[in-house]
C-alpha cells in the first residue's frame, strides 16, 4: 500500500490496481476566503499550492472516497475538486447522507451505509462516525464519517475523516488496531469554541491506543489549523514514536509492504 499526501485531508491510497483519492480540495491557493477572522492578518485558503507532482497524480486515480462534503465543508470537496471528478467520470463513494448532495453536482455515486462492513472494490469498508467539534460549535459541523478498510495481501487502514478523539475512533483504534491509521491533527479551531478536530495531544493518545503506524494530516493548509509539522517532530522525537508517527510532507508518498 502507498499513501500520497497532496494537501491538508487530500490523499491518495494505493490499494492494489485502484488509486483511491479521498476529499478532493483543488483550488490553488488563495482562492477561498479565510476561517478566521478574529486576526490581525487574515488568510485566505489554501495557504499553500497543490505539489508539482499533482497532475501526474491525480492521472492515476480510479475512484473517489468522501468523508463528508456539505455545511460548507470546501476542504473536503471543493469546486475544483467536484469539477475535476465531473470532468474525469470518476466513480464516487460517500455515504447515504452526501449521496444527494454529490448527485445534483452530477457526480457518479455508489452509497455506503452506516453501522456495517460492507464490500468496496475488492475489500472490505466499515464506516467509523466522527464528531467534528463538540459544545456550541459542534452544532454547526457536518460531521460525516470516517472508514476501516481492508484489503487482501494489503496492510488495514482507518481514514479516520475529521473529528476529535471520540468513544468511535477509540474503540476503531483498539478492537480493529488498524496497520495505518490516517488521522487529522492540525488542532482547527474557529474564532469561538474548542478545537474541532484532533490537535498534539490527542494525536499523542492515538498513538497510545494503537500498535499500528499513524500518518498525522490536516496540517499547514488552511488558516485555522495552527499545528505544525515541526511541533508534531518534535512530539515524535520526545516520546520515542519513530517511523511509528509519520508526517508526511505535500507531495510525499509514504510505503506501507504487505
Amino acid at each position: 500500500m502507498q499513501i500520497t499526501q497532496l494537501r491538508n485531508a487530500t490523499i491518495i491510497i494505493a490499494l492494489g490496481e485502484y488509486r483511491i483519492l479521498v476529499d478532493p480540495m483543488l483550488a490553488p491557493m488563495g482562492a477561498i476566503p479565510p476561517l478566521k477572522y478574529a486576526t490581525r492578518h487574515r488568510r485566505r485558503n489554501p495557504l499553500v499550492k497543490l505539489p508539482e507532482n499533482t497532475d501526474a497524480l491525480l492521472e492515476t486515480v480510479t475512484h473517489c472516497l468522501i468523508t463528508h462534503c456539505q455545511k460548507g465543508h470546501f476542504d473536503h470537496l471543493d469546486r475544483a475538486g467536484a469539477k475535476w471528478l465531473r470532468s474525469g467520470k470518476v466513480p464516487v463513494f460517500c455515504m447515504q447522507g452526501d449521496a444527494g448532495f454529490l448527485r445534483k453536482k452530477g457526480l457518479m455515486v455508489t452509497e455506503l451505509e452506516a453501522g456495517k462492513t460492507q464490500p468496496f472494490l475488492d475489500g472490505l469498508i466499515t464506516p467509523i462516525p466522527c464528531i467534528h467539534g463538540i459544545g456550541f460549535v459542534g452544532r454547526f459541523m457536518a460531521h460525516g464519517y470516517g472508514y476501516h478498510i481492508e484489503f487482501p495481501e494489503e496492510p488495514s487502514v482507518y481514514i479516520a475523516g475529521d473529528t476529535v478523539l471520540s468513544d468511535d475512533v477509540r474503540r476503531c483504534l483498539v478492537s480493529s488496531q488498524p496497520d495505518v491509521s490516517v488521522v487529522p491533527a492540525g488542532g482547527a479551531r474557529f474564532d469561538l469554541g474548542e478545537e474541532i478536530i484532533m490537535g498534539v495531544e490527542d494525536l499523542e493518545k492515538v498513538t497510545r491506543l494503537t500498535s499500528g503506524v499513524v500518518v498525522a494530516n490536516h496540517l499547514e493548509a488552511l488558516d485555522h489549523c495552527p499545528v505544525t509539522r515541526e511541533e508534531l517532530r518534535g512530539l515524535r522525537e520526545q516520546k520515542g514514536l519513530g517511523d511509528r508517527l509519520r508526517i508526511p510532507m505535500d507531495g510525499e508518498t509514504l510505503q506501507f509492504p504487505a
